[in-house]
């Protein structure tokens, strides 16, 4: 329900951004945390490790709403086969 509220704003801020070729710092930023994988034998070779990388929630949201403008985009001019 609340992404119902905030969906027109979120498109008006996206589309904004797109076209004036803004990207915010914060939006680039992610978080990269490295964990152990179990039941390794030799922790000083890189296949021991798992990176895991954290993106802002933001970018997460703006990607979802342009993969969704795309596809619907590609099924309706039948871009595919």
């Amino acid at each position: 329900m609340a992404a119902l509220v905030i969906i027109k704003d979120l498109a008006e801020v996206a589309s904004y951004y797109f076209t004036s070729r803004i990207i915010l710092k914060s939006l680039k930023k992610f978080i990269t945390v490295v964990l152990y994988k179990e039941r390794k034998k030799n922790y000083s070779l890189l296949g021991s490790y798992r990176l895991i990388t954290l993106k802002n929630i933001l970018v997460k949201v703006l990607e979802k709403y342009v993969a969704n403008i795309i596809s619907k985009a590609i099924e309706e001019h039948r871009l595919l086969p």
